[in-house]
């Protein structure tokens, strides 16, 4: 009989995200897979952390019909800008993450950035939009049967990251129409008014092991600031809410923030948010 071939193993790129106000939770240097995303526009750089492509013996069947994930295309405008609140969402971030780096305050970074001058002879291609993926998501490994489907997937990946660090770092008034730069405003403006008090509870209701290493999950924390501002200060459905915070997580963190940050969210809403709203109705009515 023959020998299998090796398994071996391919390692995917990503993107990733973006940033908040300096505090004594969030401080510190960028975990790698975010620095992208906090690096000034017109920066290039890309991080890397997605599933790894493995390719296995013997081969899978080939499967018929429609690949069971089909890539998705973001929401642009008639302008061929975003338009959909997720896109907000990401920006507002990717915003928190790199003012949070800087020791920055989020809403004089976030006016910075938008007034910011393009570079002379700076061109942005708006075709890179409809190619932006916001639900490409991590997981585990992917098995291919072939070193060449593995490559095919390895470039596509290469290819796929390139044209995210491209958006993500071009002037946000080239990417994002009017809705979406008022939106994440108007979050990154509750974030800072909320910070102090969210920062508290933040600190009772994460796991002992993102306290015990604040700075590799400063991303995460900033994922939990955006989401307690959105449903203190905007009126977002809860649930709405915290799938979104989860789906950031899925696309931007590693192993099982999405399921953390999930928990904390459904902690903050049962102990801070309906008891917010009950005292408020009671106050009303007397």
């Amino acid at each position: 009989m023959e020998a299998a071939p090796p398994i071996r193993t391919f390692s995917r790129s990503s993107s990733s995200s973006a940033g908040a106000r300096s505090c004594r939770v969030l401080a510190g240097p960028a975990p790698r897979r975010a620095r992208a995303l906090a690096a000034p526009p017109p920066s290039r750089a890309v991080a890397s952390s997605r599933a790894p492509i493995v390719v296995s013996s013997p081969p899978p069947p080939a499967a018929s019909g429609p690949p069971a994930t089909a890539p998705g295309h973001a929401k642009v405008d008639r302008s061929g800008r975003f338009c959909s609140p997720r896109s907000a969402r990401e920006l507002a971030l990717m915003v928190s993450y790199a003012a949070c780096l800087e020791g920055a305050d989020v809403v004089r970074l976030f006016d910075r950035r938008i007034s910011a001058r393009r570079e002379p002879g700076y061109v942005f291609d708006k075709a890179c939009l409809l190619s932006y993926n916001h639900m490409s998501f991590g997981g585990g490994p992917l098995e291919v049967g072939t070193e060449e489907e593995a490559e095919k997937l390895t470039a596509q990946n290469e290819k796929d990251s390139a044209n995210e660090a491209e958006v993500l770092s071009a002037p946000p008034k080239l990417v994002y129409n009017n809705f979406v730069l008022r939106l994440s405003r108007e979050l990154l403006v509750a974030v800072a008014s909320g910070w102090d008090k969210h920062v508290e509870i933040i600190e009772k209701i994460i796991p002992q092991t993102w306290k015990d290493e604040p700075v590799a999950r400063i991303l995460e924390l900033c994922i939990l600031h955006i989401a307690m501002a959105e449903m203190t200060s905007k009126g977002t459905p809860h649930k709405v809410v915290i799938n979104e915070a989860v789906d950031l997580a899925k696309r931007f963190c590693d192993g099982g923030a999405p399921r953390v940050i999930n928990g904390c969210l459904r902690t903050f809403v049962k102990d801070h948010v309906d008891n917010t709203g009950a005292s408020q109705a009671a106050e009303s009515k007397a």
